[in-house]
């Protein structure tokens, strides 16, 4: 089998080639050839644009199981505040923080944004799922070019898991209540 992938400078290599041999192989004399503009490089241009607030903040919500989480990112020197408390007071379990912070670290912007957010519903690991996911949301609209990477780490999909509901006839989703034989 052969390799049908091609990098981006082939393919920039196939379009501006392909309108000069295209002239050159139609026309008999060298006339059309002359007439026909060069193909220009046009400078590369993200295909989201960057959606910020009056106050110039990256705004998104992020959800994880019951928690919803109201992120606003901008540009500090990198305090996180929940709900009008540092995140080290709010989140004290060392991993909840790390997992608020992998974001920065992937995108490789530790301690380059100020985000406030406020959460409710949910426990603690919901409310820092959430927390990540509106993160997420927030640096993407902020810097569009980041999407990719933050995309690729599967931090933007939202994680539909959820408690499953109480069923009648049971002890709880899905467990039977205790058998007595007398």
């Amino acid at each position: 089998m052969t390799d049908n992938r091609q990098s981006l400078s082939d393919l920039a290599n196939l379009t501006s080639e392909a309108p000069a041999s295209k002239a050159v192989s139609g026309s008999a004399g060298g006339d059309d050839a002359a007439q026909q503009a060069p193909v220009q490089q046009q400078a590369f241009t993200p295909l989201r644009e960057q959606i910020l607030d009056k106050q110039g903040r990256a705004y998104a919500t992020g959800r994880r199981k019951d928690a919803v989480a109201r992120v606003w990112l901008k540009p500090g020197t990198g305090k996180i505040t929940v709900n009008g408390r540092d995140q080290e007071v709010y989140f004290a379990r060392p991993t909840l923080r790390l997992v608020i912070n992998q974001v920065f670290g992937i995108t490789e912007r530790e301690g380059q944004y100020d985000v406030i957010c406020t959460v409710k519903g949910g426990g603690l690991s919901g409310q820092a799922g959430a927390v990540k996911h509106g993160i997420s949301q927030a640096i993407t609209r902020y810097e569009p070019v980041l999407r990719a990477p933050v995309k690729a780490a599967g931090f933007l999909t939202r994680d539909s898991r959820t408690v499953e509901r109480k069923k009648y006839g049971r002890a709880k989703a899905r467990r039977s209540f205790q058998f007595s034989k007398r």
